[in-house]
């Protein structure tokens, strides 16, 4: 199995990006393709002693601004290292794409390059966000503002094939967000959703609140692209707003003291709620798994972006996306 990763993508590329792909080779059993300044990737790598074995570079010695108009990335951009990265999956050189670099013309240049899954009206980005059962798949988290009910109900299509051939979830529950449970409540565009998204052939809850997100009653929660978004950036937002919180309640050594006894505890919800553990958002209805890193990915992050494109591979997310949309 090849995996394409863009080197220079994100805020610590590419030495955090090539750490992350070492240990991705050593761990997973897979090749994988840095795209990328060829000379930059070998001295990063032998300045901190990374062996580039079984590590392939497909050279190109530009990259993609993130401050650029997305759309550049089908123009000017082919050849920076992201466009490079596309193009060799369109040309079927690698199996999945993972890339931290400029959401907008990920999503650009996944739809015109790699090409959508036929019969899919857009692309959807799709973050893991924990919850107090597990994770919720978030759709649409901003690739899209403008929504017909119809996308929605694509939407939930594929993240039901996601959460179950990946996550292990049988029958993953699908929620709709909204402003009230009640099937009458929101805007036209949930009312058709809600009525289409009971027909589709998912495991479809109704409408959720945004309140009960965290709260793991859901495994997908399906929305159009501005509320996502507003969702995701909330989540994050208040993640960030505990964990500060949480230090601050066991600093100082009366604080460390009154830690010691809950120490694992507190390990095991930091590592639950750490984003790097899941590895990234998911791009749905393209062609070939494209994973999504957070722009301030460390090693762990790549290495888990990597390993996340590799169970969507094994677990044949997109034949099932294509057969279920076909259906």
């Amino acid at each position: 199995m090849n995996i394409i990763v863009d080197a220079f993508g994100g805020d610590n590329a590419p030495l955090e990006v090539i750490r992350g792909c070492r240990k991705a080779v050593d761990n997973l059993g897979i090749n994988i393709i840095l795209t990328g300044d060829e000379n930059k990737i070998k001295q990063s790598a032998k300045e901190n002693n990374i062996s580039l074995d079984d590590i392939e570079i497909a050279h190109t010695a530009e990259v993609f601004d993130i401050h650029e108009e997305p759309s550049e990335i089908i123009k000017s951009g082919k050849e920076t290292s992201l466009g490079k990265g596309l193009q060799l999956l369109s040309e079927d050189k690698g199996d999945a794409f993972v890339c931290a670099g400029s959401t907008g013309a990920l999503v650009v240049g996944s739809t015109f390059i790699a090409k959508r899954i036929k019969g899919v009206k857009r692309a959807f980005l799709a973050p893991i966000l924990p919850t107090a059962k597990g994770h919720v798949m978030l759709l649409d988290a901003g690739a899209n503002v403008d929504f017909r009910p119809e996308m929605l109900v694509q939407s939930a299509i594929m993240a039901s094939a996601y959460m179950e051939k990946v996550m292990g979830i049988k029958s993953p529950r699908v929620g709709l967000i909204n402003v009230g449970a009640e099937e009458t409540k929101g805007r036209e565009l949930e009312i058709q959703a809600y009525k289409m998204l009971s027909e589709a052939p998912i495991n479809f809850g109704g409408n959720l609140e945004a309140r009960e997100l965290p709260k793991g009653e859901f495994d997908v929660a399906v929305s159009d692209g501005f509320t996502g978004n507003v969702v995701l950036k909330l989540y994050e937002g208040m993640g960030s707003f505990f964990a500060g919180s949480l230090k601050g309640i066991f600093s100082g050594f009366t604080g460390r003291l009154s830690a010691l006894p809950v120490l694992g505890r507190i390990r095991r919800f930091k590592k639950q709620m750490d984003y790097t553990e899941v590895g990234g958002a998911v791009l749905m209805g393209i062609s070939k798994p494209v994973i999504k890193a957070h722009g301030s990915s460390d090693a762990n992050a790549f290495y888990n972006a990597v390993r996340q494109a590799k169970k969507c591979v094994d677990g044949k997310v997109i034949p099932t996306i294509k057969e279920s949309i076909g259906r």
